[in-house]
């Protein structure tokens, strides 16, 4: 609101300017006052010298805590005051102001070191008839939590009572409260600023309440503080009371804990070094005396630790390969090498331990031997096959879980100096099952992550050397502890992440990826049972067919594991115990792919299958992620143009790469693949590799980019009953591919039972389940010519899709 809007009266003559630190003034009020900086002693002398009773000052407030006010630090809306007393001390005055009413100073001006200002006084709006009974509300309302906050601050109710009450008008009423309410300066000149008194007193109430609010959480906060202080108090009272007791009874609760201490160390059978260091430490916690110093806390804590750790404490080996195998069996489907893996790692151990017992000896040497790591997608079972070994071997079992770690104190513990020091995952296993020999699995190797607090990865190095981890310290403890008898188990998603000095100390075992009939007997024999027993169903009020189960498998999952499948029939189990435990059937038996929709929905997987026909430009290739294998169609296209080649489909370098060579190979070679000479010259050669928002990377495309280039470069067309993968160079030599086990089980689930691989594979079809093999026919090439003349028709014709047939989609 700008002057010109105000309601005012005529312009008075110029006052001297009083400013005010961290003070308002409002009209009404009277208030002592104490001066002692020199341009408001000036102010103050220059209203005292008028003649007469007009002795009247204009008071403001300044904007900031500055020592000496400036005509620009002022705000423009303060009081006119009345000096009623005057009284000197020092080379202050301190005055007793009356206010008489509110004014604005248009501008400010300095002569003389006095601030003075023409002033233009301010009247309050005036009310509405409207506005009586809303006043009214908002008056009774202002009283009563003034009264509050008055008594939370500590006045008495009846003295409030009295001052509120004396206050007849609403203007009086606001103007008082405002002055005595603990508000900052800026929120106070707001306040004063309004000139409408309705407006005025609703935002003096919002501040009352914010104000009672705050000071109810003060007072909550110190009672609480009290409270505690009181508890802590009483406490440290009846601990001194309790020591005085049992010193005059002559049993002093320190020399118990350290009876009790000296008690669990001689029993826990320390090694000789170890008990003379907890000896030590007991004898220096004797001395101090007080058990509830914080060094003594820490002692007690400590020595503990040392007592509880299973020094010498041990599960015999019972190896039993026939047993082990039934339990692998039982516990897990498929996975014939990994199994064989394990049956020959227990194999040794139980060798070794005969050979020990014969010969009489106990020697540490029994329990090196290589550190297993379960290397493969998520869901493949690396985890429970650890636990079953150690079911086989009877050892007890404990998993870290590394995924995520960044401290190397969660390998090695934290030093006993530190607030909440403990020792490390590796020892708290170990005391958790009380066993010095555990079979201890270290779960995501793979997912380790180094930071300013250390390398977990670079502590693990000595835990998994079996040279060095006979002596293994962790930080907390400082004392050596034989780690050597462990059986350390590691698992990890990607070789790739594992820094390679972790890696050469462990041995891998691959876990590759379950054919869709494995799945559907993990899911039969497994899964499904245990998700009916979860929810709450007995087998004959659930029933799955195989085909159900396969349209699961096929539709509803892709994924190399089983981890989804079982989410997915866990879903199917809940919506079948929802209708039968509202009444609705008494079983569901699931029996086609119609009863799978109505319950978990349409299929969310669409698997990608051989096209209908052939054509040319597009190869069938295969792929392999850690979900599994699949095939894709590679597009290759032939335009007019300047001899530009693009690629296309979030391809990697190394894939690019494959492209460049294939193009390069087309180029030296057209004459003898049949590509007329017109088709490379001024022609851009474009490749697309779907799906184009899937970033791709790897070698093995470049048979599948070459045979797609050339078909669209001939014009032969390319057989679509056939899937290839493999490597090139630009002589046209086929270089062999990983992951073929995969990628093969991939195509044939897609419908093609015709694979082209390169001759170096040859050895990774035995991988392959038998009854997959025997359906399929493989052709293993070493040149990229052997691949063409297999993959290119012999006829060169412009083919058009018949109308029967659907339009042949690469994706």
């Amino acid at each position: 609101m700008t002057f010109a809007q105000r309601p005012v009266m005529p312009e008075r003559r110029s006052l001297p300017v009083l400013s005010l630190r961290d003070t308002v003034l409002f009209p009404g009020i009277a208030t002592p006052i104490t001066v002692g900086r020199l341009k408001t002693l000036r102010a103050v002398e220059a209203a005292l010298r008028v003649e007469g009773e007009d002795k009247r000052i204009f008071a403001v407030a300044q904007r900031d805590a500055a020592e000496e006010p400036t005509a620009g630090g002022l705000f423009s809306i303060g009081v006119i005051a009345r000096i009623t007393q005057v009284q000197r001390f020092g080379s202050g005055l301190q005055l007793v102001l009356y206010c008489e009413r509110r004014a604005a100073a248009p501008r400010y001006t300095e002569v003389d070191g006095v601030i003075r200002a023409p002033v233009i006084e301010l009247a309050d709006l005036p009310l509405r008839p409207e506005e009586d009974g809303a006043l009214e509300a908002l008056s009774r309302e202002v009283r009563e939590r003034a009264v509050e906050y008055g008594r939370h601050r500590g006045a008495p109710e009846d003295v409030l009572k009295q001052f509120v009450g004396s206050m007849y008008g609403p203007a009086e009423l606001v103007n008082h409260i405002a002055f005595y309410l603990d508000l900052p300066t800026p929120e106070k000149q707001a306040l004063l600023e309004i000139l409408s008194t309705e407006e005025r007193m609703r935002s003096l109430a919002l501040h009352l309440y914010r104000q009672i609010g705050i000071v109810e959480t003060q007072e909550k906060i110190r009672t609480t503080v009290e409270e505690e202080l009181g508890e802590r108090q009483r406490e440290i009272y009846l601990r001194e009371q309790l020591r005085a007791i049992q010193k005059e009874l002559g049993e002093e609760e320190d020399e118990n804990a350290a009876a009790r201490l000296e008690h669990k160390l001689q029993r826990a059978n320390l090694p000789p070094e170890i008990l003379q260091e907890a000896r030590r430490d007991l004898a220096r916690l004797r001395r101090m005396g007080r058990e509830t110093s914080p060094e003594a806390q820490v002692l007690m804590t400590w020595l503990e630790w040392v007592a509880d750790l299973p020094w010498n404490q041990r599960t015999d080996d019972h190896v039993d390969l026939d047993r082990a195998r039934a339990i692998l069996d039982e516990d897990h489907y498929g996975l014939g090498d990994v199994k064989d893996r394990v049956l020959e790692f227990l194999a040794v151990r139980k060798l070794r331990l005969e050979q020990a017992r014969s010969e009489g000896e106990r020697s540490r040497a029994i329990s090196r031997g290589p550190i297993l790591l379960f290397l493969g997608p998520p869901g493949t079972g690396k985890t429970s096959i650890a636990e079953s070994i150690a079911r086989a071997l009877g050892r007890k079992y404990v998993r870290v879980s590394l995924g995520g770690a960044r401290d190397e104190a969660d390998i090695r513990g934290h030093r006993r100096t530190y607030v909440g020091a403990m020792p490390g995952r590796i020892l708290q296993g170990i005391k958790r099952v009380g066993s010095k020999n555990p079979v201890i699995v270290l779960d995501e190797v793979d997912k380790l992550g180094a930071s300013y607090q250390g390398d977990p990865g670079a502590a693990l190095l000595e835990v998994l050397d079996p040279a060095q981890n006979d002596g293994f310290v962790d930080h907390y403890l400082g004392l050596p502890f034989d780690l050597s008898e462990v059986l350390f188990i590691c698992t990890a998603n990607f070789r790739e992440t594992i820094a390679p000095p972790l890696f050469d100390r462990m041995e891998p075992a691959l876990f590759a990826g379950y054919t869709e009939q494995e799945k559907h007997e993990i899911a039969r024999k497994y899964l499904l049972p245990r998700q009916r027993k979860e929810c709450g169903l007995r087998e004959e009020q659930l029933r799955v067919t195989g085909t159900a189960l396969g349209g699961i498998i096929s539709g509803y999952t892709r994924e190399a594991g089983v981890r989804q499948l079982e989410r997915t029939l866990g879903a199917l189990a809940r919506k079948a115990a929802r209708r039968i435990a509202g009444g609705e059937i008494e079983r569901a038996v699931v029996g086609a792919d119609e009863d799978v929709k109505e319950l978990l929905g349409r299929a969310k997987m669409r698997l990608e299958r051989r096209l209908q026909y052939d054509q040319p430009g597009v190869a069938t290739g295969m792929y392999y992620t850690q979900m599994g294998g699949d095939i894709m169609h590679v597009e290759a296209s032939v335009m007019p143009g300047k001899g530009d080649f693009v690629l296309t489909g979030q391809l990697g370098d190394v894939m690019k790469e494959s492209g460049r060579a294939a193009l390069s190979y087309a180029r030296a070679h057209a004459a003898e693949l049949g590509v007329p000479s017109d088709r490379l010259q001024r022609r851009d050669v474009h490749i697309h590799v779907p799906a184009g928002a899937v970033p791709k990377d790897g070698p093995s495309a470049g048979v599948t980019m070459a045979v797609a280039l050339v078909s669209a470069l001939s014009g032969r067309p390319v057989r679509s009953d056939i899937a290839m993968t493999g490597e090139i160079t630009l002589r046209g030599t086929v270089l062999p591919i990983g992951g073929i086990k995969e990628k093969v089980l991939g195509a044939h689930r897609a419908g093609i039972f015709e694979i082209l691989l390169p001759a170096d594979n040859e050895a990774d079809l035995d991988d392959l389940p038998a009854e997959v093999r025997s359906s399929l026919e493989f052709y293993l090439v070493n040149t990229l010519d052997e691949a063409l003349a297999l993959c290119l028709r012999l006829r060169s014709i412009r083919l058009e899709a018949p109308e029967e047939m659907p339009h042949a989609r690469a994706s």
